[in-house]
């Protein structure tokens, strides 16, 4: 399935390639406003690198393995659904601090959470908003729940990059089968969720994997319209049936999250019981 999207030539040295959606569709424009664009400056312009989502007006949720080595001039733009149009919705901010979890482990993508504090508040409209998401002691969504997630990652492992926001629906898979040895074995922690299309057996047809891959790492894994999860890692390739996307389970990290943003629980995040 996908590889984690790593951000500077340092990092490459040291993290394998990243996130991107495969088999999925274009998003309507501005449907998930919550959606955020970590780009790079390249001379006049600027290059996609991670996903991520707002939760707080100045906060950004991505994954750690994005940025590794700080922030490095990177910017954040919110309210896009293509990324080369120019788009009056857009909003663009600085990095002002760059918080990434103090136990990720590069070896397997433990804890592979970080928060991304912005220069300066966002303007809520249409086109940019926050996520809920799951809080600790919340129902985590069970074996074959279907989940959605969003990126403007590869839509192939050619590494083909789409202008316009892609979306993907996939089934959530059971631990115990991604802790298998022919899947991830060892590698998959009890931080993770492990998540493809659902498909029908012998569901091995290159139309029938819908999956994350280089690019939309740092993105939201929603359940009910809920981030239960955000956008980690897999397989060298996108799309394969024993290597599905991998996921940071948010509501693990709630309490550093809090911490980090200085605000009470209550104040900033939406607590989610499935019925």
């Amino acid at each position: 399935m996908m590889t984690p999207l790593v951000a500077g030539m340092f990092a490459l040295a040291l993290v394998a390639p990243g996130e991107g959606i495969i088999g999925g569709r274009e998003a309507a424009p501005h449907s998930r406003p919550y959606m955020a664009s970590i780009q790079a400056v390249e001379g006049d312009g600027a290059k996609h690198e991670c996903g991520g989502f707002a939760v707080a007006e100045r906060w950004v949720v991505t994954a750690v393995h994005c940025l590794p080595t700080g922030a490095n001039g990177r910017k954040v733009v919110l309210g896009a659904h293509s990324l080369t149009q120019a788009e009056d919705t857009k909003q663009t901010f600085d990095i002002l601090e760059l918080h990434n979890h103090p136990h990720f482990d590069p070896d397997n993508y433990n804890n592979d959470i970080a928060l991304i504090k912005l220069d300066r508040p966002f303007n809520a409209t249409e086109a940019v908003g926050t996520a809920a998401f799951l809080r600790a002691g919340a129902t985590e969504p069970g074996v074959g729940a279907e989940v959605e997630t969003a990126g403007w990652g590869s839509t192939d492992n050619l590494g083909s990059r789409p202008d316009t926001l892609k979306e993907a629906v996939m089934g959530v898979l059971s631990s115990a089968r991604c802790r298998r040895s022919d899947y991830f074995g060892r590698k998959f922690t009890d931080n993770m969720i492990c998540a493809h299309k659902l498909c029908s057996e012998p569901c091995d047809g290159p139309h029938k994997i819908e999956d994350t891959c280089d690019g939309d790492s740092g993105g939201p894994l929603l359940y009910n319209g809920v981030v239960v999860g955000i956008t980690s890692n897999g397989g060298k390739k996108c799309g394969q049936i024993k290597k599905p996307g991998i996921y940071t389970t948010i509501s693990h990290y709630t309490q550093w999250m809090d911490q980090v943003m200085g605000l009470q629980p209550a104040s900033v995040i939406i607590t989610h019981h499935n019925p």
